[in-house]
């Protein structure tokens, strides 16, 4: 008996292995295995079930729109009239300090640089941080369609001002 039972389970693997790699592209899946049932979900040798199950309550059908809870809002971007999401290059100009540019990216409202991070508002408005070697600074400004402008003070006591433009 457990000679018989051994070959039928090598048997059963080795069909199902050679039906995997013979027949790779159809969907192999268990009936029923997507979640839910329908009809007979109890499963017995015989196939026949002792009492039958109740159904259940049938609910009404969704029609239409959901109740309204109120307003609904869009998803906040930064905007200051426009979607500011993208690449950016700002120019630092600072009496004492010089010019430096850098390339910045804002995504869904957080400006980063290679030296320093921001907050964008959803008006565009916008203020920050940044750090490179032992100087730190902070800026803000304001950002709006594919422009703009703002100032910055770095630690050394160099001010000055920085625009951009959306590349």
């Amino acid at each position: 008996m457990q000679s018989h039972f051994r070959a039928c389970c090598e048997a059963t693997l080795l069909s199902t292995t050679l039906a995997i790699v013979a027949l790779p592209d159809m969907a192999r899946a268990q009936s029923g295995s997507a979640g839910g049932s329908i009809g007979n979900d109890e499963k017995s040798l015989s196939g026949s079930r002792e009492t039958p199950r109740a159904t259940e309550p049938s609910k009404p059908a969704r029609r239409g729109k959901p109740a309204d809870d109120g307003p609904r809002r869009a998803p906040q971007k930064s905007g200051g009239g426009g979607n500011l999401d993208g690449a950016w290059v700002l120019t630092s100009v600072g009496a004492s300090c010089g010019t430096s540019t850098d390339t910045v990216v804002i995504t869904g409202g957080k400006l980063v640089g290679q030296y320093g991070t921001a907050q964008v508002s959803p008006n565009g408005s916008t203020s920050g941080v940044g750090a490179a070697g032992s100087l730190s600074w902070t800026m803000s400004g304001r950002f709006s369609g594919r422009s703009g402008s703002g100032t910055f003070q770095r630690s050394d006591g160099c001010v000055g001002s920085w625009t951009g433009s959306k590349q």
